[in-house]
């Protein structure tokens, strides 16, 4: 791995793959860039020339033009009308898969591609996946599941070979993995202070987020994802938006980041149903019923507080687990997620930005899953 630049509070790398063409090496770094800048076409290539100058990353033979010209040529990259009426460069939704599939690559490394889990039988609702674990046959066990290989094994070891007899004693039932369908809502946190102190918080969330939106998609079809963010009010955007996501200058509004969630989640049919809450700060706003917004960043504000322990009770009737990952280490919002996570019977994750997306993906992989007999 080589360093190439340090900028506000990243560190960008190239992976030096054997066979890469120089269009291969740059397209890996641009895809890092356009996540930071969300979708800036024009401030991620300034940030590519300005690497290219201080580290040589192409030469006379393949320049930064020559790259800006075969991502036009390969369909990353389209001319459009700015809101200013002048002309520009910007992305496509192939490279928004790209930069999906980064992130996947990046978080979920450790996800090889196979047929399992793709839910192609056409009975439904099964899915069981063999775990390589076996034990005894026991009364009700389907006998489809008997490894016959294993049994027959069993009987020549207790009978032999000369008088060969396979009992129900011989009989080795695989363990299997029930593959549920889920219905997971992931909450992002877009309030200031997502990138306040020079640390960007809300790019490594949203890099999480095109990750996880990759994995459900691509390996769990039938599964469903929703993505929302939070700030004084909440939204719902789509999975090719999240490049695009920024922060703005609001507070957290996180009771109606929890309402919505819970409103998208009781349209869904599945039963397996779960929240991702990915924030930095404490709740500091509530939208009132005459529309005003009551606003506190003066601690926990004990009403704001209140409001946020009674959604979480309220998911917790509707089966609804929330998962919240802080991404902060202050003792007294600490406090808070632990009693919100007691109060809703959730998990909760304290954590830095580094190993985020390995916690969320393997709190995925549990919940969507639960060992059965055969």
């Amino acid at each position: 791995m080589k360093e190439i630049k340090k900028r506000k509070g990243f560190v960008f790398k190239t992976y030096e793959a054997d066979n890469q063409s120089p269009f291969e090496k740059l397209f890996e770094i641009f895809k890092e860039l356009i996540t930071h800048t969300s979708g800036d076409f024009d401030e991620a290539i300034d940030w590519l020339r300005s690497l290219d100058k201080e580290y040589s990353l192409t030469d006379e033979n393949y320049t930064i033009d020559d790259f800006i010209e075969d991502l036009k040529k390969q369909g990353y990259i389209k001319e459009e009308i700015k809101g200013d009426g002048t002309g520009g460069k910007a992305i496509t939704s192939k490279t928004e898969r790209a930069i999906r599939q980064q992130a996947l690559n990046h978080i979920f490394g450790k996800i090889k591609r196979s047929g399992s889990g793709n839910h192609k039988s056409k009975s439904s609702g099964i899915g069981d996946e063999h775990t390589g674990d076996f034990r005894a046959y026991q009364f009700g066990d389907n006998l489809d599941k008997v490894s016959m290989t294993e049994s027959i094994r069993n009987a020549q070891v207790n009978n032999g070979l000369g008088d060969f007899t396979l009992s129900e004693n011989d009989l080795v039932v695989e363990e299997t993995m029930h593959k549920s369908q889920m219905s997971t809502v992931l909450m992002i946190d877009v309030s200031h202070s997502m990138i306040l102190y020079g640390e960007d918080r809300i790019t490594p969330a949203k890099k999480v987020a095109m990750a996880l939106a990759e994995l459900i998609t691509t390996r769990y079809p039938k599964d469903t994802l929703d993505i929302l963010v939070f700030g004084n009010d909440a939204w719902t955007i789509k999975i090719k938006d999240l490049p695009y996501l920024q922060v703005g200058p609001y507070h957290t509004n996180t009771v109606a980041g929890l309402q919505l969630a819970m409103d998208l989640l009781r349209r869904k049919k599945n039963t397996n149903k779960q929240i991702f809450m990915i924030t930095d700060g404490k709740p500091s706003c509530l939208r009132l019923l005459d529309g005003q917004y009551y606003k506190n960043s003066n601690g926990l504000d004990k009403y704001i507080v209140n409001k946020c322990y009674a959604m979480a009770q309220q998911a917790r009737k509707l089966h609804i687990p929330i998962t919240t990952f802080m991404i902060a280490q202050d003792p007294y919002l600490m406090q808070f997620v632990e009693a919100f996570t007691q109060e809703n019977q959730g998990k909760a994750f304290y954590t830095g930005l580094k190993g985020l997306g390995e916690m969320i993906f393997e709190d995925y992989e549990t919940n969507r899953k639960k060992r059965i007999r055969g």
